[in-house]
């Protein structure tokens, strides 16, 4: 994490002269270089790519649907939010949709969609959405993020050590030390991001740079230039792209495979039946965790990584809930915005708006280019670099509970990321995390002043120092 001075440091940005155009909106003007932006823009990809990847081997989700409307997605929030605010598929939908038996249809995944959409349209427009993240306990929140945040690092420690069965979401066999797809390629990828980014602190501080010019300490100064070189590097954009190469390397008939010219994308019927078996079966599971994990804990994050810009809870639940019922009726990919792909788009650096607006361009080529014959491309895309991507993402996000100070903060929050992780559900967590807040609230009560009894005690004490003084 970086402190407020870190994250409101601008830089001009030598690849596009000394200033940003005037015509470009405020909302995705760089805060710091082009470089950083492109970079932070992949960073999220490790959470993207597996379950977009997941749905349409198994469930056939068309990918030139949903790149498209993702695309325009991540252009939107971009251009409104101002922040490299993330669009990921809602997780626990994608895996209901993948685990049932029989899978659940296109119609199904959308109506489940349009279902959290309406709910989450409805917090946002009565102001409920923003009662909540005004009074809900910051512990139970950082318990959250917490077990987010770990639950994201052990599914990308099991990307990198076996390998994986995307379609049933299983790990196989143990993955093998060399390979294009082997441990040595995931381990020299996170040895490259460790070494470039290092644990995520911003190396271009208004102190450092004073440092710097005034040459207090040459050795000093030396280190913190070489800190700037390397941060300046777009290091997860270029894994990202060294994990494309890699693709085409694995499968030459890729290029065989490949044709030009986007699908046709197409309105999806839904009937009654298929909004019964999706709300029943993915969205009940789903809203809980979108309320905490696509509202709550981003707006939150947001603070923190941009004191100066915290996302409204208002304004993030009605952009999930509009996105939603826009794309879901052509068959896209349910959509919502995540705490772990904040955390991760800021990790690589993101600093603004121009970081999702870049992401977006980039399906939105993808998307007219390739159409659904790109996922032949994602289908050999090595899981080792996904599963590092989303390890550095998961622990940016878990980081974001170090600010608790006391043991009781402490203690509640350990407690409600525990029984998230144990029973593989946010709101269990958050629903024990909230009893055991109060729980300790309650022990702090004086009873006594509330049955009445304070007032006697402190006017018997006021008497006796009256007399006192009378003596």
């Amino acid at each position: 994490m970086t402190s407020p001075t870190d994250t409101t440091t601008t830089t001009t940005t030598p690849l596009l002269g000394h200033h940003t155009p005037r015509w470009l909106p405020s909302t995705i003007k760089l805060k710091t270089t082009l470089s950083s932006e492109l970079s932070g823009a992949v960073g999220d990809l490790g959470t993207y790519i597996p379950i977009v990847l997941a749905l349409s081997l198994v469930n056939n989700l068309n990918l030139t649907t949903t790149l498209t409307f993702t695309a325009l997605y991540n252009i939107v929030t971009g251009l409104l939010f101002g922040l490299p605010m993330p669009v990921q598929p809602m997780k626990s939908i994608a895996a209901v949709a993948i685990s049932e038996s029989p899978p659940l249809t296109i119609p199904q995944i959308s109506a489940a969609g349009l279902a959290v959409a309406a709910v989450l349209l409805v917090l946002g427009c009565t102001g409920l959405m923003s009662f909540l993240y005004k009074y809900l306990p910051l512990p139970v929140v950082r318990g959250v993020q917490l077990s987010q945040g770990l639950s994201f690092s052990f599914s990308a420690i099991k990307y990198i050590r076996f390998q994986q069965n995307l379609a049933t979401s299983k790990s196989g066999d143990q993955r093998p030390w060399i390979g294009l797809d082997g441990l040595v390629v995931a381990l020299a990828a996170l040895g490259f991001l460790v070494l470039t980014t290092g644990a995520g602190v911003d190396h271009v501080s208004q102190e450092q740079e004073q440092e710097e010019q005034q040459g207090a300490n040459d050795k000093r100064n030396r280190v913190q230039h070489r800190l700037k070189i390397l941060s300046a590097i777009p290091s997860a954009l270029i894994v990202f792209l060294f994990g494309l190469l890699i693709c085409f390397l694995r499968d030459p008939s890729i290029f065989k495979d490949l044709k030009f010219g986007p699908s046709k994308i197409s309105i999806v019927p839904i009937t009654w039946e298929d909004l019964k078996i999706g709300f029943l079966r993915a969205a009940i599971p789903q809203i809980p965790l979108s309320i905490l994990n696509s509202v709550i804990a981003v707006c939150k994050l947001s603070g923190d990584l941009f004191p100066d810009k915290e996302a409204s809870a208002m304004k993030v639940s009605m952009s999930v809930g509009v996105m939603n019922f826009v794309g879901c009726w052509f068959g896209a990919m349910p959509c919502c915005h995540g705490a772990g792909g904040l955390a991760g788009q800021y990790r690589f650096g993101g600093r603004s708006g121009a970081s999702v607006v870049f992401l977006g361009v980039g399906k939105l080529v993808l998307a007219l280019i390739f159409g659904n014959s790109f996922g032949r491309i994602l289908g050999q895309f090595p899981i080792g670099i996904l599963g590092v991507l989303l390890l550095f993402a998961g622990i940016e996000l878990a980081m974001a509970s170090k600010d608790m100070n006391t043991k009781q903060e402490s203690f509640v929050m350990f407690v409600c990321a525990a029984v998230s992780l144990t029973g593989s559900s946010a709101a269990l967590g958050f629903f024990v995390g909230i009893v055991l807040y109060l729980l300790l609230k309650l022990r702090e009560v004086d009873f006594d002043c509330f049955f009445g009894f304070g007032t006697s005690n402190n006017a018997k004490s006021s008497l006796d120092e009256e007399s006192s003084l009378i003596g």
